[in-house]
């Protein structure tokens, strides 16, 4: 009887561990799934802009990180609820910048694309060598055009095809363009759409993000940086392509004449520099389409969270207001930030259209939060902690191809301490792990 009772305990402790009962969390469900140990002397593992750190491919969902040692390590299971398998690959990337981030995307095919270690360097890339595999092929190129200074490799999915792009900037802060490459699962080569799609002119670059909505479209947006400086971050631009990425156009469908150039761009909202603005934050659309961008910069002493959206045709803002502090961005390399930058979707449940921002903020005590308001509502913004301790200078990553797909929303979630300017703390490997949530919290 003794045993049995024992067994009963370690079970209810286990199901409280895995099934949170947070404070302010009564009315979302949710759990954590613990993949393995991960890198944590800087924020490389879970800066915002990898595109992606987790992704689905129909039923098997894929992790990719750097371990203790500095080794890629990929990982995938069989959701809902599979087991874990974890690879280290033969692969390691130059941790101390936390630019040189992993992404990953599964083609139509079941292949594991994934490009690592990049900060103005040449492109390193890999395909698993069998779909649904763990185990990466050598290193290759891409189409062999502008590959020797690539940053902030993002792979996207596009819709039905199981085709990719790839973008990525060449050049450096201050000076770069925005490459656009395509991948055919057909005949299963890369092709380049664009070799200056966004041009600095060798005078600024753009720092984007993009998304593929469900009609297929692309859309992008971005800031502009006139020097390596984040203080002169200014202005959100805006672009989109219904065919692919071939062609672009402004929102009204007007066409650009490419290379997109600050004098042609189509700007969603004007910000002047010294703003604190922020770079490479999100964006997604609403079932029809609409553009919602997130970023956040500084209004009346305050730093607050910002969303740029398109409504019947006209560009509009939401003011979030619920942060009570400030502070002024500037200077280069990786920034230690109060706040993470914000991630964004958009879902309609019955009649509302809800918006959800993840982020971090030191004034929660850096505990992972949801934000979510319908826009049309007069009501304040909604706030939830979604973790009980804090998470350091995480920025979020979650599973946008599941989101997709069932509305779930598994967001990747390390503890970890960025230094300012690429600075390294001395910190043991902390635990990788989904935080999946399977509803979200309504207005």
């Amino acid at each position: 009887m003794r045993l049995f009772y024992l067994k009963f305990l370690v079970l209810l402790i286990s199901s409280i561990s895995i099934f949170s009962a947070c404070k302010g969390l009564s009315d979302v469900a949710f759990k954590k799934s613990i993949i393995g140990s991960g890198w944590a002397n800087n924020s490389i593992n879970t800066v915002i802009f990898r595109q992606n750190a987790v992704t689905t491919h129909r039923n098997t969902q894929f992790v990719a990180y750097y371990d203790a040692q500095s080794y890629v390590t990929l990982a995938k299971r069989t959701l809902p609820a599979g087991d874990w398998e974890v690879h280290k690959t033969q692969y390691t990337g130059n941790t101390a910048d936390a630019h040189n981030v992993i992404s990953i995307a599964v083609d139509g095919d079941g292949y594991l694309h994934i490009s690592w270690d990049h900060h103005d360097n040449e492109l390193r890339y890999a395909v698993s060598v069998e779909p649904l595999s763990l185990v990466l092929g050598a290193k290759k190129q891409m189409t062999g055009i502008e590959e020797g200074k690539v940053s902030y490799p993002q792979f996207y999915n596009l819709k039905n095809s199981g085709d990719l792009i790839f973008m990525y900037r060449s050049g450096q802060s201050g000076r770069g363009i925005l490459v656009i490459n395509s991948y055919d699962i057909k005949t299963g080569v890369w092709s380049q759409l664009h070799q200056n799609l966004i041009d600095g002119e060798g005078k600024r670059n753009a720092y984007w993000q993009a998304y593929v909505d469900k009609q297929g479209t692309i859309h992008v947006s971005w800031v502009w940086r006139e020097t390596w400086d984040v203080s002169t971050n200014h202005d959100i631009a805006y672009a989109k392509s219904t065919d692919g990425g071939k062609t672009w156009t402004r929102s009204t469908g007007e066409a650009y004449e490419l290379p997109i150039t600050q004098e042609t761009a189509e700007n969603a909202w004007e910000i002047p520099q010294n703003s604190s603005l922020i770079n490479q934050t999100s964006m997604t659309t609403d079932d029809a389409g609409n553009p919602y961008i997130a970023n956040y910069w500084n209004v009346e002493g305050k730093t607050q969270y910002q969303i740029v959206y398109l409504e019947n045709g006209i560009w509009k803002k939401q003011h979030t207001s619920f942060r009570d502090s400030g502070f002024d961005l500037g200077g280069g390399g990786t920034k230690k930030i109060p706040i993470s930058r914000p991630e964004i979707f958009v879902q309609k449940q019955k009649s509302e259209k809800t918006v959800y921002l993840l982020f971090r903020d030191d004034l929660r005590e850096s505990k992972i939060t949801i934000a979510y308001k319908n826009l049309a509502s007069q009501k304040d913004w909604k706030l939830q902690d979604l973790t009980d301790i804090s998470v350091g200078d995480w920025e979020p990553n979650f599973d946008k191809q599941l989101y997709k797909q069932t509305g779930k929303v598994h967001i990747f979630q390390q503890e970890v301490i960025q230094v300012d300017g690429e600075g390294l703390i001395d910190k043991k490997a902390t635990p990788v792990q989904l935080l999946e949530l399977d509803n979200l919290p309504l207005n």
